[in-house]
């Protein structure tokens, strides 16, 4: 969601940045999955009269952006954000900028391979920061 913001706030101009982010805020507020593409089409036609390539741009958009809302309400705060697997791609990132240069690639898959498993280690612990066997089980 952040990074399509991002993206879309950018096709709004100055003036409009707060009343075309209010707008699309709302249907990233509603509670079922329909009901976010209903209000999603609503604000897109309310921006075609003046904003017609944002429209197009909310258009395309829609089916990725609105994916975590199939999920039940309690994985979506997890699931609209993609700050886990960022920070997974920056540790990654960090690790193999440290070797620098590789002998060949197994070295890079063990050692990309230890880093996922270690974070799987992690995400299997820390039960408050992403989501759990017990309530994905369901």
């Amino acid at each position: 969601r952040v990074h399509f913001m991002r993206n879309a706030l950018a096709h709004a101009g100055k003036s409009g940045r707060r009343v075309v982010s209010a707008f699309i805020a709302t249907a990233f507020a509603q509670d079922d999955a329909e009901a976010a593409r209903a209000q999603w089409r609503k604000v897109a036609d309310q921006l075609r009269p003046k904003l017609p390539k944002l429209a197009g741009f909310l258009d395309e958009a829609e089916t990725d952006v609105l994916a975590y809302m199939t999920f039940p309400p309690q994985h979506r705060t997890k699931l609209h954000s993609t700050n886990p697997i960022e920070r997974l791609n920056g540790e990654i990132k960090r690790r193999t900028e440290v070797v620098g240069i590789f002998p060949n690639e197994d070295a890079i898959v063990r050692l990309v391979g230890a880093i996922l498993l270690e974070q799987n280690d992690e995400w299997a612990v820390q039960r408050a920061r992403y989501m759990t066997l017990e309530t994905i089980a369901p």
